[in-house]
């Protein structure tokens, strides 16, 4: 990790399994081309012909992180505003124009991405590229079309956070108690009246700031002709004029020493539950650390063989459920730095938070101080690089993932690297990567379940 959010990881001598040497893991070798267009546009273009698809997928430099302080959820709103037509697509003719090619469509708003995405029969790729071009150059951004999505986003969040069990935890919930900076620590998802309050300056402004071409990457996975996609590209995209793109600013945070909590009820919840957040290295400055920390994610809760799975919920019963991962979704290699290692565990009400969290320290002392089992580290090498395998296996997958690689990192390629780059993570960094968690101050968020308040 580098910068003012630096936290020191201790030098811990192997006890057990040590892995010096890298494990060699099957690997992909997707062919991957890379071009950019005048405007600015960068273009990642995968061929496959095993398969008659194609998925096109366009990516914006601009997510939750981005959007402006008093406009909580205006990343996401957008969202849905770039699918109320544009200029020559009607309102609802996307969905229509996708569907009726036999294909499937959808977006996704991110902490530092914004996505767009079809996957069609290969006869469908020159659709899909005008398509995703029209609303580039001129979506149709109305009052009415603001109003409704406003009002649709609000009918999302009540359905998805304030009227289900554990809405919004630990996503939404565990930020404010791990981070201090509006950037890192608001709701994504949005505050109601700041929604509402959304003007159509505000929506132009957005638009005109983030959603230029050389903000943007378009990424082609599947049965094409190289040459034949490329002039499409060109075709539809080349008099999209270029703008100036935004300088990304610095969302760095220093890493505490001292532990921080916060408790929140939720009316809803049948039990307690728990999360856990940790800072991790920099996953753009310092990828083969990064990734020491997301082996230990699967050495604690991973399958049944897990650590934690083994100890709170097999041995010691004090939760239902556990699970560790990195980033806020999840996905490791989809956000920048900061990002949190998030535990987050379901429990009966007779387990106090302090034995839960008790335990989790003595298991990492464990990873610490006696290192991995025979047999542990590749057993869980193997499982993260056939994860990432099978992620990319399917067009759309491959398309996300190289979309994502290009736009945080300017190497697509580093999909065909990743295995490879597991497979040289050592026991010993695992072991480090659990020191590092003891040498800062965890984020902890104490859900209380409404029947037992």
């Amino acid at each position: 990790m580098t910068g003012p959010a630096a936290v020191a990881l201790p030098t811990v001598p192997p006890r057990t399994e040590t892995n010096t040497t890298a494990v060699l893991l099957p690997a992909p070798s997707y062919p991957v081309e890379k071009t950019s267009l005048a405007n600015g546009l960068r273009v990642v273009l995968a061929p496959d012909r095993t398969a008659p698809v194609v998925a096109v997928a366009v990516h914006y430099d601009v997510g939750f992180r981005s959007e402006p302080e008093g406009r909580t959820g205006f990343a996401h709103l957008f969202e849905h505003l770039m699918f109320q037509g544009s200029e020559n697509v009607g309102k609802a003719e996307h969905a229509k124009y996708v569907q009726a090619a036999g294909g499937i469509f959808n977006g996704s708003t991110h902490p530092d991405h914004t996505d767009y995405y079809e996957l069609l029969p290969s006869g469908g790729l020159e659709r899909a590229l005008f398509l995703e071009a029209d609303r580039m150059r001129a979506p149709r951004i109305t009052r009415e079309n603001l109003d409704n999505q406003i009002a649709v986003v609000q009918e999302e969040i009540r359905v998805n956070v304030l009227n289900r069990p554990y809405g919004g935890f630990p996503w939404i919930t565990l930020p404010p108690v791990a981070f201090d900076t509006f950037p890192n620590a608001h709701n994504g998802y949005g505050d109601f009246h700041e929604l509402e309050a959304a003007s159509l300056d505000d929506a132009e402004d957005f638009f005109d700031k983030y959603y230029a071409p050389g903000n943007a990457v378009l990424t082609v996975v599947g049965d094409f002709d190289v040459d034949t996609a490329l002039g499409l590209v060109h075709r539809y995209f080349d008099d999209i004029p270029a703008r100036p793109v935004p300088v990304r600013p610095s969302f760095a945070e220093p890493v505490r020493a001292e532990e921080r909590r916060s408790v929140l009820t939720d009316p809803l919840a049948p039990r307690p539950a728990l999360a856990v957040g940790y800072r991790v290295p920099d996953p753009l400055a310092d990828l083969q650390t990064f990734l020491a920390y997301d082996v230990l994610t699967h050495v604690l809760s991973a399958g049944d063989a897990s650590r934690l799975e083994r100890r709170l919920v097999q041995k010691d019963r004090l939760v239902i459920g556990v699970s560790t991962y990195l980033g806020t979704f999840g996905d490791p290699f989809d956000q920048r730095d900061p990002l949190l290692l998030t535990l987050e565990a379901r429990h009966p009400a007779e387990s106090t938070p302090e034995a839960v969290l008790a335990a989790v320290d003595e298991e990492l002392d464990r990873v610490v101080t006696d290192g991995l089992q025979p047999g542990e580290l590749t057993r869980i090498q193997a499982r993260i690089a056939s994860g990432l395998l099978r992620e990319a296996d399917d067009a759309l997958g491959r398309a996300l993932a190289l979309a994502t690689f290009e736009l945080h990192r300017g190497r697509p390629e580093l999909i065909n690297e990743l295995p490879a780059l597991v497979g040289a993570v050592t026991a010993e960094s695992v072991q480090a990567a659990a020191a590092g968690l003891h040498a800062q101050g965890r984020a902890v968020l104490e859900l209380r379940a409404g029947a037992a308040s």
